[in-house]
């Protein structure tokens, strides 16, 4: 198993949440599915010169209120889950995090 982490502007949750259902990342033991924690966080960014912001200008120091998500899945799912999350992220370079569970 492992953990996954993603922060994300909180109108995309559901297009995430779904999509990630969808594809068999939140089933817990073939007994629930749609399972996702959710948390409100302020993340903070600056965009440097090249970079395309969904939310912020060049150069200057951005904050905005964000979600944090996070969810475990089986470790064979966890690249499908790591591109549908991008699929469906505003973000140019979304911070996704990866984290292996011991059982």
């Amino acid at each position: 198993m492992v953990k996954i982490e993603c922060f994300v502007p909180e109108e995309y949750v559901v297009k995430i949440r779904d999509a990630l259902n969808e594809m068999g990342a939140l089933t817990v033991d073939g007994s629930y599915d749609y399972c996702m924690a959710v948390s409100k966080v302020k993340g903070s960014w600056r965009p440097l010169p090249g970079a395309n912001p969904y939310l912020g200008d060049t150069g200057e120091l951005c904050e905005a209120e964000e979600a944090k998500i996070e969810f475990t899945c089986k470790k064979e799912l966890y690249k499908a889950a790591v591109e549908t999350i991008k699929r469906f992220h505003p973000y140019e370079k979304p911070v996704i995090n990866v984290i292996p569970l011991i059982d």
